[in-house]
């Protein structure tokens, strides 16, 4: 097929258009600003543009396909070409379900712990050699690529994004995928940007177990209560095969699993990181993989990149840096760490830096997040929140929203990393929690604080 994507440098986007040039399509792409390592791994395949910005010559009749990344405007006028034109539009989530229509669909949703889980997923079956397709929203070791496709296999494992498909189909992700199993890790409010009431973000994953083949399994975590309450509320005809947190104990800072087989020591630790290796065992099972195999396969499983990532160790200091940036992902996550190191002392450092997150009526989900942590402290850009334009918010907004009366306000890039190198990290954990860089934060640096 000849293919054109619009918006090709985004981290999905270029995987996808790696894996079609990999499967033999032929692939041309734009966009406005491309940044690593994305420009690198298109620049190596030789699918870089040569030029950013948009090109409606570009599109032309005798492409078979477009496909629209959420990165472009409804206006974008390669788009508007393609549509003058008739060309068949693909958004990200559509075409992966055109590609795996006759395959079974293994869809991995949740507020929190779908990247983690599809990663131990595929992980597990990479290492009992079974060959599947597969998108996932973090690179594995292990992996080339976030997403592979092939005609010959007969499963594809999805990450299912409850975030909207593109800018003409403003339909969650994994509503697309009409799963033939499907998994919910937990429900807890987040893009708030278009998801504006609890309520109305709980619909969309009452529509993804809606849309799901009648007599697929959905296995959940029945300790969300949410969750549990949208599993079994369904009148879709489905099997359901709920999970909950495995028996674990800790010694000497390393976390013991306890299994049929006896107890398996993890790379992984935390509550929800169990929880999560749990719904994953469950998907393996329905997919052929037995409980000793997997426990097998899972002991030296390291986490997905950027999540709860061992960035740097000694006998005395370790460091983490993790994706967290909803309020319930920055609570399990701090709590995690704080059970881990109980002995030591937690410096726990957030940065507010999506929309949700900026918000001043979305802060007060924050409350109590931070509580475990021993010092706590928040960086956030007013240049971000202009960027993002919202309104301003304050640092005595931030303040009231954690109710932690000795939390840490930092606003200054240069003043928050002189912060942070002038701590003295023995007896330390230092966790370090974004969905950005605090401003331009070097973490190759931060390593050499030990």
């Amino acid at each position: 097929m000849n293919i054109h994507f619009i918006s090709i440098g985004g981290s999905a986007m270029h995987n996808l258009a790696l894996a079609l040039h990999e499967k033999g399509d032929h692939i041309t792409g734009s966009d406005d600003a491309i940044f690593e390592p994305s420009k690198s791994r298109l620049a190596a395949k030789a699918l870089l543009p040569e030029s950013m910005g948009w090109f409606p010559e570009k599109v032309h009749p005798k492409l078979d396909a477009i496909i629209l990344g959420m990165h472009a405007k409804a206006d974008n006028p390669e788009l508007i070409k393609a549509q003058e034109l008739g060309i068949t539009i693909y958004s990200y989530p559509e075409f992966l379900y055109e590609h795996a229509k006759n395959k079974t669909r293994v869809v991995i949703g949740g507020s929190h712990g779908k990247t983690t889980i599809t990663s131990m997923i595929l992980h597990v079956l990479k290492y009992h050699e079974v060959e599947v397709d597969f998108m996932v929203g973090a690179q594995l070791d292990g992996f080339d690529r976030m997403v592979h496709l092939t005609t010959e296999n007969e499963i594809i494992v999805l990450e299912g994004d409850e975030y909207l498909s593109s800018p003409i189909d403003l339909r969650p992700k994994f509503h697309l995928y009409k799963a033939n199993i499907a998994l919910l890790s937990g429900i807890a409010w987040d893009h708030i940007n278009v998801f504006p009431t609890f309520e109305n973000y709980v619909d969309q994953f009452r529509i993804f177990v809606d849309t799901m083949i009648k007599g697929g399994m959905m296995v959940y975590n029945s300790e969300d209560d949410v969750v549990r309450q949208v599993v079994e509320e369904t009148s879709n005809q489905i099997k359901t095969d709920p999970y909950k947190t495995p028996v674990y104990r800790i010694e000497n800072g390393h976390t013991l699993l306890d299994t049929a087989e006896g107890e398996v020591p993890l790379e992984i630790f935390g509550k929800h990181n169990l929880q999560n290796l749990e719904g994953a065992r469950s998907i393996c099972f329905h997919l052929g993989i037995g409980e000793e195999d997997f426990y097998e396969a899972i002991a030296d499983f390291k986490g997905a990149s950027k999540r709860l990532e061992k960035i740097a160790e000694n006998r005395q200091t370790a460091v983490f840096k993790d994706f967290a940036h909803s309020p319930s992902k920055v609570e399990a996550t701090t709590n995690a760490v704080k059970e881990q190191y109980a002995n030591r002392k937690l410096l726990a450092c957030l940065e507010l830096h999506t929309y949700s997150s900026l918000n001043e009526d979305f802060l007060k989900e924050y409350v109590g997040t931070l509580d475990k942590a021993d010092e706590a402290v928040v960086f956030y850009s007013p240049h971000a929140v202009k960027i993002k334009r919202l309104k301003e918010v304050s640092q005595e907004q931030i303040a009231r929203a954690f109710k932690r009366d000795d939390l840490v306000i930092y606003t200054d890039p240069k003043e928050f990393k002189e912060f942070l190198f002038s701590q003295n990290l023995a007896d330390t954990t230092l966790l370090l929690m974004s969905s950005g860089n605090y401003g331009g934060l070097d973490f190759e640096e931060v390593k050499e604080l030990l």
